[in-house]
């Protein structure tokens, strides 16, 4: 199998308050609308908005997290507090090392910024091959 490309989909329980936070908010970068959703640009991937598909017994919130890295995950805490979005966990450097701090969206979906400090294996160039 091969994979061309991928993108997060969410389906929000109120399509209009969850684009608010992700464009205004967060102020993601917007990769293309179409009538009812809305793709913005996500580091590596996309995230796509769907104002449609949510079945009528979908589940409440989700059960994963966002992962987002950030170059100053302390930066984007004050960045994030200044446009008004609440911090649910305050950035800290983690036991396995990385700082990171927790945002909720209007569905309860835990956005995880993280910054990678310098010597972090995940910053070494991976072998090709």
């Amino acid at each position: 199998m091969e994979i061309l490309s991928s993108r997060m989909l969410l389906r929000p329980a109120d399509y209009q308050v969850s684009l608010a936070f992700y464009r205004d908010s967060l102020g993601l970068a917007i990769a293309r609308e179409y009538p009812g959703g809305t793709v913005f640009f996500a580091g590596q991937t996309l995230l796509e908005l769907a104002g449609h598909g949510r079945p009528a017994d979908a589940p409440e919130g989700f059960a994963g997290a966002l992962w987002l890295q950030v170059r100053d995950v302390y930066a984007t805490q004050d960045d994030l507090r200044s446009r008004g979005v609440a911090i649910a966990r305050e950035a800290r450097q983690e036991p396995w090392t990385l700082h990171e701090m927790h945002v909720t969206d209007p569905d309860g979906i835990t956005l995880i910024f993280v910054q990678v400090p310098e010597q972090h294996p995940l910053r070494r160039a991976a072998p090709i091959g």
